[in-house]
Parts: structure tokens; sequence; C-alpha cells
């Protein structure tokens, strides 16, 4: 069984944009109930991000951020007839937005040394230019479909 997370009918916008989204990310990127230190992380990695992208409005930085480590493919794991095989299938739109998160997240997580917010500032911008270690993980996922799309016709 999975985690239990807060549904979507009592998720809340953030304060400052009134974006769901950002509700939703800084949930994620909460420890031990630490609401306000996540809110503290997440618009100071804003504030960095209007400083140093000036054509650009931040939660519209992160809004394109977070769509662009979305996936359309994944792989899942198919056994027929004894043998396992890696099936490319299509991602829901939910879970596409929880995988980028994630992942957002495991890339800031993964570096040492720096404040969260300086952290999320440079990968968000990172995956806002195609890049980073979120992006890379979107490419290699998309890569496992393209190679395994041979077992395309054991999707169920």
């Amino acid at each position: 069984m999975g985690r239990i997370t807060a549904s979507r009918k009592s998720l809340r916008p953030d304060p400052q944009f009134g974006s769901i989204l950002a509700g939703k990310f800084v949930n994620c990127l909460m420890w031990d109930g630490k609401k306000s230190t996540a809110f503290r992380a997440f618009y100071g990695a804003l504030d960095i991000i209007g400083k140093k992208i000036k054509d650009a409005e931040p939660i519209a930085v992160f809004t394109q951020a977070v769509e662009n480590v979305k996936p359309n493919i994944e792989v899942r794991s198919k056994r027929v007839g004894g043998a396992s095989y890696q099936v490319p299938m299509q991602v829901s739109k939910t879970r596409q937005q929880s995988l980028a998160i994630r992942w957002i997240l495991g890339a800031i997580r993964e570096k040492k040394g720096r404040p969260t917010g300086e952290k999320l500032a440079s990968e968000l911008m990172a995956a806002y230019n195609r890049e980073g270690g979120a992006y890379t993980k979107r490419e290699n996922v998309h890569r496992m479909a393209d190679a395994n799309k041979a077992f395309a016709h054991f999707a169920w």
C-alpha cells in the first residue's frame, strides 16, 4: 500500500500565488509537518529565480519546470508466461504530476552542502531549461520505454 496523501478536495493553494500546484509541491517538500519551513524554502527559491530570470514570472518558471519534467510514457513490469517484460504505457495526468514533483525533490535531496532553497532554485531553473537531474530522469524513462517498444502489445 502506498503512502496516504492529501486528497485533491482538501488541497489548499499556496497563499502568495494561489497556485494549487505550488500547494501540492510544498506539501511534498515538507518534512515532519514543518510546513512553514517548507514554504520558506519554496518562496526563497522563487525569489532566487526572480533575480536570475528577469523576463519570466517565478511562478510561471516553476510551473513550466514541472511541465518539462512530466513523463508522457513509462515502463511497467508485466508477467507473461513466466517471464517479466517491461511494457511501455501512457501515464495519467495525476501520475505525471506526482512523478515530476518526486523527481525534482529527489534531485534536490541528492545534492548536499547548500540550503534547500538554493538547491531547489537551481533545479527548477535547470528543469525550465530542459536540463538537470529531474529532466535527465525523465529522459531515461522515455529512453527505456522507447527501447521496449517491441513489448507494447502486452499492454493491458
